[in-house]
């Protein structure tokens, strides 16, 4: 610069550093100290769906934090069953966690009402309450529990019924049947009321027990025989559809309120957006899944559902749940499904 050049005033030299500075912005997210690593926890096989989208969403955080936020996925129950990671998230040992509707039930009472038997007749329906008002007062509750849930649920999908024995078409079929369930009241009701004989199982010890003899058969989704492979000890599978169920994307509570804003609002955006991708996954895959297994030797039966639901009409099943929502909950369930008891 020649001595007859005029000189920059502080303001201007002010304006200029920070224009250079500008292309590294993302302020609060590069002014985070230290890096941010986070361990994030599901009972799903690296090729389910949930893993897939999971790990693609971790890429663009990671991406869109320059590096700054790292989530570490350990899939396939590699941190303990779902009740073990439950626990985990509560105290603070984990930081994420996808989970059940049904099994998150056991903390957030209210959660399981999406999964009442034979009321939702559509995935059309059951977004519609998941992304409106039914989903929004689940969140709230699950926030009085201490755990934060992202806006978009995830797809677990409609339940099915496998069997190694005899073939469940109606039923009767189920009378001392022994089912293997998730942990849950109400799937554990809803099989009572079938006079069938369920027993909880964690997601991790199935196999096991129905390749041994333990139980006869299971209600899973269609996706997750498939991918947890579990058509090698099953012989049927009867597409009952009995009920839907969902998987939450959780943090614990503290954890989540003490990150950045703006790093939540990059995770926020991450996590639904590959939710919602792996809703239409799914949906694509359990048609794939259904075609596949009959040419395994596995025989897929349509089931009428009006004499299950009938069932559990006759039995007062769905008054005694109905009383133990809140009419509110009930109401909203009710607004999605049209009357149920």
């Amino acid at each position: 610069m020649s001595d007859h050049t005029p000189r920059p005033t502080l303001a201007r030299r002010t304006l200029l550093a920070a224009a250079v500075a500008a292309p590294l912005a993302r302020p609060a997210i590069v002014r985070a100290q230290g890096k941010i690593v986070l361990k994030y926890g599901t009972d799903n096989p690296m090729d389910n769906p949930l893993n897939i989208r999971l790990s693609e969403a971790f890429g663009r955080i990671s991406k869109e934090t320059n590096g700054a936020v790292e989530i570490q996925l350990f899939p396939d129950s590699q941190l303990g069953s779902d009740p073990d990671m439950l626990s985990q998230l509560r105290s603070g040992a984990l930081d994420m966690f996808t989970l059940t509707t049904q099994i998150l039930a056991r903390v957030v009472p209210v959660c399981s009402i999406t999964g009442m038997p034979f009321v939702f007749r559509s995935n059309t329906e059951v977004w519609a309450a998941m992304d409106g008002d039914l989903g929004a007062h689940m969140r709230g509750e699950i926030a009085k529990a201490g755990l934060f849930a992202q806006e978009k649920i995830w797809d677990l999908s409609w339940k099915t019924m496998t069997s190694s024995k005899q073939e469940i078409h109606k039923p009767e079929d189920l009378k001392n049947f022994k089912i293997r369930v998730p942990a849950g009241a109400l799937l554990v009701s809803f099989f009572k009321a079938l006079d069938a004989s369920p027993t909880t199982i964690n997601s991790n010890e199935a196999y096991t027990a129905l390749q041994t003899g333990v139980v006869d058969g299971m209600e899973v989704p269609l996706m997750t025989f498939e991918t947890s492979k579990f058509y090698e000890v099953q012989k049927s599978v009867s597409l009952t559809r009995q009920m839907w169920d969902g998987e939450w994307s959780l943090a614990n509570g503290a954890t989540w309120k003490n990150l950045p804003a703006d790093i939540r609002t990059v995770i926020s955006k991450h996590l639904d957006q590959s939710g919602m991708q792996q809703r239409d996954d799914v949906f694509a895959r359990e048609a794939q899944v259904a075609a596949v297994l009959p040419k395994r030797g596995l025989p897929v039966f349509t089931v009428d559902q009006a004499p299950f639901h009938a069932r559990l009409q006759n039995v007062g099943f769905y008054k005694d749940w109905k009383a133990k929502y809140t009419p509110q909950a009930w109401a909203l369930l009710e607004k999605y499904t049209g009357p149920i008891a």
